[in-house]
């Protein structure tokens, strides 16, 4: 699985980054995962056409110290589809991005 990786969190960033998380993300089923959508203007053509499919999402795992972004997009709905892919080069900046944008925010020191 191709991911973007942050490491060396400390454990009072990491507490924050995980707030941040349970406040702005969708939750899943196992504690250390969540999912965040894409915004419908960057979604692929196959993605956009599959009303059906959406929300399509990316996952941010969290460990003891890091911080993992998959740059796969995948539905929450099927696993059996054709639109679940590897990130465009749009929807990858756009996870880095969130990344960046929620240390920035939330002052975590990397």
């Amino acid at each position: 699985m191709r991911a973007y990786l942050i490491d060396e969190i400390d454990p009072p960033d990491m507490q924050k980054i995980t707030g941040f998380l349970k406040e702005n993300a969708m939750k899943s089923n196992l504690d250390s995962l969540f999912w965040i959508r894409i915004p419908d203007d960057i979604l692929s053509e196959t993605q956009f056409e599959h009303h059906n499919c959406r929300p399509h999402v990316f996952a941010v795992e969290l460990g003891k110290d890091w911080l993992k972004l998959e740059l796969f997009v995948r539905s929450l709905k099927t696993m059996q589809c054709t639109c679940p892919a590897y990130a465009t080069p749009q929807q990858k900046d756009f996870i880095i991005n969130f990344a960046h944008h929620m240390i920035d925010q939330l002052g975590v020191k990397t």
